[in-house]
């Protein structure tokens, strides 16, 4: 994930893709069968949001690489590379392009999100430079980002009503929130603030701040901040499950612009919003 203020970038690599509806309606439930990388691009002057999903016969992957169709994710050891060649649903543009990211460092440890332990979460590294260049869109900036990673071993909608989670550049480091809620009716709080060599700092846990939902799908929105206010700037992606934003805050006494988002998986589930979802998740076979 990567921004500058004026351009948005989330590169997600599945295996199991975890909002598939095919996978959903897969009774075999292999993860295999259901992988993609989903590339959703905002600009000044384009929008992208790219995510077809393909079969084991299109994957290869080893410790240091995953490849997918035409795409490519490669770690060396200091930068992680991503080549793009996709292609943008349900209005067909090309998503091409080559992003590089630096991590400035690598935390200790994944989080546990559930009671059991079946769902993980590891912000591997929360403050990174990244530098993108597309050829299209013809496209190219350099800003923050930030990398983790997530793997489980149940469906999402089994064990989480809804969560929010937010990432905002600090000074030195980086301020992570991120609030679920689980199915059983309980919850957890999570409140990390990274220094810029990837230690765990204190930071006082923020207040609840109210959000406005989004305009089209009236998604729900709310985050935490140092004085319980906290407002959107932009919204970036508006669906019926799911919500991207900037917001403006204060986070351990700075002014902030953290990068947000607000899923609920109530909605995620019903067979509606899953009957739409093929129309900007193609799959192709092979």
């Amino acid at each position: 994930m990567s921004e500058d203020g004026r351009h948005g970038l989330t590169i997600i690599a599945f295996i199991g893709s975890v909002f598939s509806p095919y996978y959903a309606w897969d009774a075999a439930r292999d993860p295999f069968a259901h992988c993609a990388i989903n590339v959703v691009l905002y600009g000044e002057r384009a929008n992208r949001f790219a995510m077809t999903e393909r079969t084991a016969r299109s994957l290869a992957r080893d410790a240091a690489s995953f490849s997918l169709g035409p795409s490519s994710l490669e770690w060396d050891g200091s930068v992680l590379t991503i080549r793009l060649d996709e292609r943008s649903a349900p209005i067909p543009h090309a998503v091409r392009g080559t992003v590089r990211v630096r991590p400035r460092a690598l935390t200790a440890q994944p989080f546990t999100l559930d009671a059991p332990g079946l769902h993980r979460w590891w912000p591997m590294a929360p403050d990174c430079e990244v530098e993108a260049a597309f050829t299209a869109p013809d496209l190219a900036w350099r800003g923050s980002g930030y990398h983790d990673t997530n793997d489980g071993d149940g469906a999402l909608e089994d064990s989480f009503t809804d969560w929010t989670w937010c990432r905002a550049p600090l000074k030195a480091g980086s301020a992570i929130l991120y609030d679920v809620r689980r199915r059983d009716g309980s919850g957890q709080n999570l409140t990390l603030r990274f220094g810029a060599d990837g230690a765990r700092r204190e930071m006082r846990p923020p207040l609840e701040a109210s959000l406005p939902p989004t305009g089209l799908w009236r998604m729900p929105r709310a985050t935490r901040s140092d004085d319980g206010r906290a407002s959107v700037t932009r919204t970036f992606e508006d669906t019926p499950f799911y919500a991207r934003s900037l917001l403006a805050s204060t986070l351990d006494g700075e002014a902030v612009r953290p990068v947000h988002e607000s899923l609920s998986l109530d909605r995620f589930r019903n067979p509606l919003v899953r009957l739409m979802l093929p129309f900007r998740m193609p799959r192709r076979i092979g």
